[in-house]
């Protein structure tokens, strides 16, 4: 029999004590209505009701509050507010646990454990409004989301804010990036007490007092604004809905569902990213047979434009020209890379091309690019031309040529696109109903739409999509399994012409924040760590070819110049060895903004790949062995930082590169250089 821990007890009180708060937790909740346990009984979820009828939740673990009493409810434009009122008028308990098979992924099986709790309350008269609020409690988390029934008192939903609260009970310091503001998904990664939050994008990943850490997001986000997080007082956060340019921020017609609010939650860093639950909040695959989905690697005609070596438009130094994109797909075919991304091909990128200036063609090449000639090259090679759509923000321009675009990679056999979307925050361009144009927010609900009609378009002619400048990854490639990547983070070119560069902690602060939403195209492998003019990058070379195993894409762009891969030869083998697909994998150190090591098994072979990088502090890391195969032996090829490595000296490309038999049993030492890493391959040998 399935057990369910519920508890109701009514509390009496005088009078319900508004404002009254002991540290930040408010005290206005006075009868809990119910509560369920995650199936490990670890976490607790309590919902209660206050005296006036408003809603609120509570979570525990190991019977240590960590949310204290949460207020739930919206704010509407063509109603009164959704909020005070309530009565429970049926809840529904449930378990569910299956296992299900990615396409392609961090692991090939995921489990999906969860128990559920509905509620469906109305709202007392005059007002009779129906809402049901959904709970699944993980034993790595929560999730819940409201699901808006069909009714005459409310078909028509329009939403000026929620007032979903996440009140953190302990003390916690905080690791975030501002949202709203002008570089979208792009600042660098602050760490602060959790109470100096302003407003935090998501993910956002807090570590308790106690050490317990949480990561707050979205899953499932469709046809709805995204979230962010606004600092109320002290560690009282509220969701803040991206804001329409047109009038309210969420316009809907019932039935429908808002996204989930999630909580993942874990002992330590590490248990934050081996969490499934965001992924196990989306709906399972709707696009049928994906095998047209193809995992890989691949090199670019980019980074030099990055380094002003070459230019995206027109003109004597224009990459994107037929001899020199021949020159990246022979090499490209010579060295077992799957695909040459093409930037700069098409006509749009002289002048202003950003925003209100963007006026690019999907269709037409510049002069110097023979589109049809390169493909048929490409494929006598054995190698993919992935096509290139940056929009600059105008996505009025871009919808209205899409079909065509996708039109003619289609009939060219290029089977991924990566898109692009540079443009301030706030100044995308969408089409009107009117025909005009109007700004607006790319994480506003018409981004969302946008986006997501851009992936599902795309499925229509067998075409993948790697998003940059894109929305939040919230697991919707579980359902769509032909969004593959997104940028959504400071990338690469940072380290190129950013002011500044990615700090030497970037990456490290990647593996519990923004990598904990999905895959991120981070485009790694400068081996020459050099920016625009050789301007250092904080990296060594060992730390550039452990982040092809830390950093998760399963496209992945090795991003440096053909003429340094042929420089560096031997950390070069490791790029092209390390697959993008994996089996399993499994976090075996981390700190957020400290250090990481992930081990991923490849899922084509019996090898395994570990990564390791820390920030700008040496470690010495031990390396346990035991998830290998018992029973066999393995070659470990170890790409690790030589004695002198240091990224903030010359010596930032010392590396020793050595070979040793090794078995479950062993124990490996990580000698990490301040700003290094070590790569290492474990290539199953046999018996």
């Amino acid at each position: 029999m399935k057990s369910f821990s519920i508890k109701i007890r009514l509390l009496r009180v005088s009078s319900l004590l508004l404002g009254l708060s002991l540290g930040n937790i408010s005290a206005w909740a006075d009868e809990t209505l119910t509560s369920i346990t995650s199936p490990n009984q670890l976490l607790n979820v309590a919902v209660q009701a206050a005296g006036d009828g408003r809603l609120s939740y509570t979570v525990t673990r190991r019977g240590k509050t960590l949310i204290a009493p949460s207020r739930l409810g919206f704010l509407l434009t063509n109603a009164p507010q959704l909020d005070a009122g309530f009565k429970l008028e049926k809840q529904s308990l449930s378990e569910h646990d299956d296992t299900w098979e990615q396409p392609w992924g961090e692991r090939h099986f995921v489990r999906n454990h969860y128990k559920e709790l509905r509620l469906d309350v109305v709202q007392k008269p005059p007002f009779d409004r129906h809402l049901t609020i959904v709970f699944r409690v993980f034993d790595d988390g929560i999730g819940f989301r409201y699901e808006f029934p069909d009714q005459a008192q409310l078909h028509e939903v329009k939403i000026s804010d929620e007032l979903t609260e996440f009140v953190v009970a302990p003390a916690a310091t905080a690791w975030w990036q501002q949202g709203g503001e002008v570089w979208a998904l792009e600042y660098p990664i602050q760490k602060t007490a959790l109470s100096e939050v302003g407003m935090a994008n998501t993910p956002m990943t807090i570590r308790t007092a106690d050490g317990t850490h949480i990561a707050f997001h979205e899953a499932a986000l469709i046809d709805y604004p995204s979230m962010w997080l606004r600092k109320v007082t002290g560690q009282k956060l509220r969701a803040h809905l991206t804001p329409s340019a047109t009038g309210p921020a969420v316009e809907r017609q019932a039935p429908f569902n808002t996204p989930w609010r999630t909580l993942q939650i874990a002992d330590n860093a590490a248990g934050l990213y081996m969490s499934d639950l965001i992924l196990n909040l989306n709906e399972p695959n709707k696009l049928g047979d994906v095998s047209w989905v193809h995992p890989a690697k691949y090199i670019g005609v980019w980074w030099e434009m990055h380094l002003e070596k070459s230019t995206w438009g027109a003109g004597p130094k224009h990459g994107a020209n037929t001899a020199n994109v021949k020159r990246y797909i022979d090499f490209a075919a010579k060295q077992g890379f799957q695909g040459v991304l093409v930037e700069g091909w098409n006509q749009g990128w002289d002048g202003n091309w950003v925003g209100a200036e963007a006026n690019f063609s999907f269709t037409k090449p510049y002069p110097d690019f023979d589109l049809p000639g390169l493909s048929a090259y490409a494929k006598e090679k054995g190698v993919n031309l992935i096509g290139h759509h940056e929009t600059g923000g105008h996505i009025a321009n871009y919808e209205a040529q899409m079909d065509a675009g996708y039109q003619l990679y289609a009939s060219l056999g290029i089977n991924s696109i990566k898109s692009g979307y540079v443009t301030d925050g706030g100044t995308a361009i969408f089409p009107s109903a009117n025909g005009q144009h109007h700004f607006g927010y790319t994480d506003s609900q018409e981004g969302t739409r946008h986006y997501l009609k851009a992936v599902q378009e795309a499925a229509r002619y067998h075409i993948a999509i790697d998003t940059h400048e894109p929305i939040k990854d919230t697991g919707l490639r579980r359902t769509y399994p032909n969004w593959l990547s997104r940028e959504g983070a400071r990338g690469m070119e940072y380290n190129a012409w950013g002011n500044p560069i990615n700090s030497v902690e970037h990456e490290a602060n990647l593996v519990f924040t923004r990598m904990l939403s999905g895959p991120m195209d981070y485009t790694p492998g400068i081996l020459s760590l050099e920016g625009v003019k050789g301007r250092p990058i904080n990296s060594t070379v060992a730390k550039q070819l452990a982040s092809f195993v830390v950093i998760y894409s399963p496209v992945m762009m090795a991003a440096d110049l053909i003429e340094n891969y042929e420089k560096f030869p031997g950390a070069f083998q490791f790029i092209k060895d390390v697959p993008t697909d994996w089996a399993d994998t499994r976090v075996l150190h981390g700190a957020v903004g400290e250090y990481a090591t992930i081990a991923r098994k490849d899922l084509h072979s019996n090898d395994w790949y570990v990564g390791a990088i820390t920030d700008g502090k040496a470690r010495t890391l031990d390396l346990a062995l035991d998830f290998l195969d018992p029973d066999k032996t393995y070659v470990a090829e170890i790409y690790r930082d030589g004695k002198q490595a240091d990224y903030r000296n010359a010596h930032r490309h010392d590396i020793i590169i050595e070979k040793k038999i090794v078995t479950a049993k062993q124990h490996l030492s990580l000698q990490l250089a301040p700003g290094g890493g070590q790569a290492i391959r474990l290539k199953q040998s046999g018996g």
